[in-house]
């Protein structure tokens, strides 16, 4: 850690937030003597973002001229060291021979040569094998070693600026179909106000403000089934025994629930359907006496069952007037 590297991270200005915190990182991380190279993993670490985020930030103070990134690569084994971040108050910054070159993509930072006993190679072996054409040594990610055209001149992947997927909209049919429903009731609702007394002009009760009213109403129809034309005309004669308007919609939940009884007393129910349609016609003329006494007097006649009740003392009598059965027949099968 180095004071007067964290010191100069606070200093400078013109940075957003995250990047000002990914420099200080890398400040704490300095050594006065050994300089500052963190691994991307513990940078990520201690930023708390991903590596991605982490490689934008740092492209971003290289642009600023803050920082100056030299990768390395180990001479035996051929493998990539931590990559060492040069800061921008560091002797050999502005150092002309450490301008990226054009075969590898960096320079070579002063004071440092492939011999150094701590193994901390600065520049190019001679006997390292180029694993890249293009850098000189392989990639850095899990992503192929060619930068991607879409995302810049370096190997990683950009990193995520909206991480939360945004839901789908609603199709734009039902959007409008949405609207035109507000839009209808809203006129519906300017007519109730009318039919009230209420000048919509000049102003509304904070009762009849807002979407409580409006929620109110909308039961009306929802809960009591009643028709928009149904309300207005309810509340166009409430005016006739109040004269003045009701104070909020509750005012008129009575006369609506009244409306809602007698719009179902006036519907046929289902059993008056069933009584009517199970009724004989009105025009069916009734059977005559003569035809009702020889309907009954075959029974008698015949030696079919009879039941004691079946025959009515009328219907006995017009038989024996009319001389269709004898006493005797009758006593016999129990009429008599």
């Amino acid at each position: 850690m180095s004071h007067f590297a964290t010191n100069w991270a606070i200093l400078q200005r013109g940075l957003k937030p995250a990047t000002k915190i990914v420099l200080w990182h890398l400040c704490d991380r300095h050594n006065p003597d050994f300089g500052c190279f963190p691994t991307q993993a513990r940078l990520a670490t201690d930023c708390e973002i991903s590596r991605s985020a982490l490689n934008d930030h740092l492209r971003k103070l290289e642009l600023a001229g803050l920082i100056r990134r030299c990768a390395s690569v180990d001479p035996v084994t051929k493998r990539q060291q931590p990559t060492r971040y040069i800061l921008g108050f560091e002797d050999g910054f502005d150092d002309p021979n450490s301008d990226p070159s054009p075969e590898f993509g960096h320079g070579d930072f002063p004071g440092f040569s492939g011999g150094d006993p701590d193994g901390e190679t600065r520049q190019m072996s001679p006997n390292a094998v180029n694993l890249c054409p293009e850098t000189g040594h392989g990639a850095v990610s899990r992503f192929r070693a060619k930068p991607c055209p879409e995302n810049g001149d370096f190997r990683v992947r950009n990193p995520d600026t909206n991480p939360v997927r945004e839901p789908l909209r609603k199709p734009v049919k039902e959007e409008e179909d949405a609207r035109a429903r507000d839009d209808r009731f809203e006129e519906f609702f300017g007519t109730l106000l009318d039919a009230l007394g209420f000048d919509t002009d000049a102003g509304l009760p904070g009762w009849w403000q807002g979407w409580p009213p409006r929620e109110h109403v909308r039961r009306w129809i929802r809960d009591l089934g009643l028709t928009e034309d149904r309300i207005v005309a309810v509340a166009r004669d409430s005016r006739s025994t109040h004269p003045n308007p009701p104070d909020g919609p509750r005012a008129l939940d009575r006369a609506m629930e009244r409306a809602a009884r007698s719009v179902e007393a006036r519907k046929p129910s289902d059993g008056d359907k069933r009584r009517k349609r199970s009724g004989k016609p009105a025009g069916t003329p009734r059977a005559s006496m003569d035809e009702i006494a020889g309907f009954y007097a075959s029974m008698v006649n015949g030696d079919g069952y009879l039941p004691s009740n079946a025959i009515s003392n009328t219907v006995r009598n017009a038989m024996l007037e009319r001389g269709l059965v004898t006493a005797d027949r009758l006593r016999a099968r129990g009429v008599l």
